[in-house]
């Protein structure tokens, strides 16, 4: 557990008035999109909620597999294959800046690490 949290303190609480059922395309080439359709406790469709379409993808790097992935505000799975690539486009582009700001902030711990004078006797 990290920060010091108590496992005793997580609430594995399921909601029941959420529920979705998870549905998955695949173009078997880059695009991977899940639907998420509401569905009540007994497990039919809740027609009072709306789907929730979500894009992921791969790109390999060097380092290993990068994923990428980003909620579609589409309502049909046609509009969530349209806003597939600039959804992707962007969460590459958040990814990069993201990893940027990391390798920025390590750089600086290195150089004030590397800066401390250290006087004996202190």
């Amino acid at each position: 557990m990290t920060n010091g949290a108590n496992s005793s303190n997580i609430d594995f609480t399921v909601n029941k008035n959420n529920l979705y059922r998870e549905e998955g395309v695949t173009d078997h080439k880059v695009a991977s999109i899940r639907r998420l359709v509401p569905i009540r406790i007994d497990g039919s469709d809740d027609p009072d909620r709306e789907a929730v379409f979500y894009a992921s993808t791969q790109l390999m790097t060097p380092e290993g597999p990068l994923p990428l992935q980003a909620p579609l505000n589409a309502k049909t799975l046609e509009a969530a294959i349209e806003e597939f690539p600039a959804a992707m486009q962007q969460a590459l582009n958040e990814t990069i800046e993201r990893l940027q700001k990391h390798q920025q902030q390590q750089q600086e711990q290195q150089q004030n690490e590397q800066s401390r004078i250290y006087v004996p006797g202190r």
